[in-house]
């Protein structure tokens, strides 16, 4: 890593306003990665094209990054397999037949509730909401852009509030390499402080129970229900509409246990590998590993529960796992961009010259605030919590004995921050799967979410504020 100051902030600036403007995301994210590879080469555009050229080789040469693109594009087999079993469908005309969900408020409340029981996995629980409540969304005239905002909004916030995963891991290794004395009490006592993650969630039921929308997220509300337009014109969906639209077996019973089971199958197998990455301890496993084996496994499942049924050949199932995998290709190439722009930012230094240059302003009231204020920009940024963490902990968990802040309280600004950052940066793994799950144009579910989650963190940023002279 190199100190590049100012210019280090060029790429990912470049990057997240140009996608946000233009709309062209992989277009936005391809110049922000050559900006900083430019830079990295003293100026040179040719030396700088080669740079960014190989690092997208070398996003596959972390096995972290290689498992989350692929276990990404085998989700696109499994929801092929599941559509086309007729699952799908069954899962929704039970719902619809039982009188389950009568309205677009029990819809909301649904996806809330799957969002909030699923905690072991952000990854897991996106797809899972979007695989569920797309088609009944769809059915009630809901937006896809609301959809991704529910499940992305109870994606990092709830993993953190609930760290019974490798979330609370890595925070408890970070607080115990800085010498704290007992990290997992820490860890537990900045939950409820954890002001950005339990407005965020407690916000979007508000807006499921009361129907009330503002900006990009209200227009998107009225298309589809004044015009009947799930997304809207020119969209262009991370998942490949051929897999949504895929027919399922004719003159067959759609039964809902044929998408219920691999999904089941999924959530259960993922703490199980986690506690078999982790050596028998859940919170020290390979998230990315879990994720891969069990989405891998629900596959299987699924194949054999279907061959059993006589649905489909096995030849028909691996046409579904290949047709699958292949809508999902715009999403691991977005992935792969999302990585190496992320692997630019640091060898340019950016999360530490952000923190280096907020240091100055930090006041021993105002520390938590400002501390919450930094992480959600180096997150936002760079689209890691985890880096965000990383980087933070070790300069806020000095801070706070040096300025005797309440450690938790300074913990949780950073949690909070990390998760901001996590939850609606355009480059952020998260939203990026929150886009696919619920079928969505990335840039609309940027778009549509960040006026929410700016109000969250405007909240959480005076909350913090307040608490630096209470506690």
């Amino acid at each position: 890593m190199v100190n590049s100051g100012w210019a280090s902030i060029l790429p990912p600036l470049i990057a997240i306003t140009l996608a946000i403007i233009t709309r062209q995301v992989f277009i936005s994210l391809g110049l922000g990665i050559w900006v900083g590879w430019i830079i990295l080469s003293q100026g040179n555009p040719i030396v700088g094209m080669a740079a960014t050229l190989e690092a997208f080789v070398k996003v596959f040469q972390d096995a972290d990054n290689t498992r989350i693109i692929l276990f990404s594009t085998m989700v696109g087999s499994l929801i092929a397999l599941t559509q086309r079993s007729g699952g799908v469908s069954g899962f929704v005309n039970y719902l619809l037949r039982r009188n389950w969900i009568k309205s677009r408020r029990g819809a909301h409340l649904l996806a809330w509730i799957i969002g909030i029981v699923i905690f072991i996995e952000s990854s897991i629980k996106i797809l899972i909401v979007g695989t569920i409540c797309r088609p009944l969304f769809d059915k009630m005239k809901i937006s896809r852009e609301k959809l991704s905002y529910i499940a992305d909004s109870t994606s990092a916030p709830i993993c953190m509030l609930i760290p019974l995963n490798a979330w609370g891991a890595f925070v408890i290794g970070l607080l115990a390499a800085q010498g704290v004395t007992d990290p997992t009490s820490v860890l537990i006592k900045s939950i409820p402080l954890n002001f950005y993650a339990l407005i965020t969630v407690l916000m979007v039921l508000i807006i499921a129970l009361c129907g009330v929308d503002f900006g990009p997220m209200r227009r998107a509300e009225r298309r589809v229900f004044e015009e009947g337009k799930i997304l809207r014109d020119g969209a262009v969906p991370l998942m490949d509409e051929t897999i949504i639209e895929m027919k399922p077996v004719e003159g067959r019973p759609h039964l809902a246990r044929n998408m219920l089971i691999p999904v089941i199958v999924m959530s259960v197998a993922m703490p199980l590998f986690l506690l078999i990455t982790g050596k028998g301890r859940l919170t020290h496993g390979s998230g990315s590993t879990a994720v891969f084996w069990s989405v891998m496994l629900s596959i299987a499942v699924a194949a054999v529960l279907y061959r059993a049924q006589r649905l489909m050949s096995v030849k028909e199932i691996m046409d579904m796992v290949l047709k699958g995998a292949g809508g999902m290709i715009s999403l691991a190439i977005l992935m792969m961009l999302a990585f190496a722009l992320g692997q630019t930012c640091k060898a340019l230094g950016t999360g530490s010259y952000i923190a280096s240059v907020t240091a100055p302003f930090l006041n021993t009231n105002i520390v938590p605030a400002l501390i919450f204020l930094v992480s959600a920009l180096v997150a936002f940024a760079t689209g890691t919590s985890f880096g965000t963490f990383a980087l933070m902990i070790p300069l806020a968990v000095p801070l706070a004995a040096a300025t005797n802040v309440y450690l938790p309280l300074v913990v949780s600004a950073v949690l909070a921050g990390g998760v901001f950052g996590d939850h609606c940066s355009p480059i952020s793994d998260t939203t990026i799967v929150a886009s696919m799950a619920s079928a969505c144009d990335h840039i609309d579910h940027v778009n549509t979410q960040l006026p929410y989650a700016l109000v969250s963190a405007s909240i959480a940023f005076l909350l913090f504020l307040a608490a630096g002279f209470i506690f």
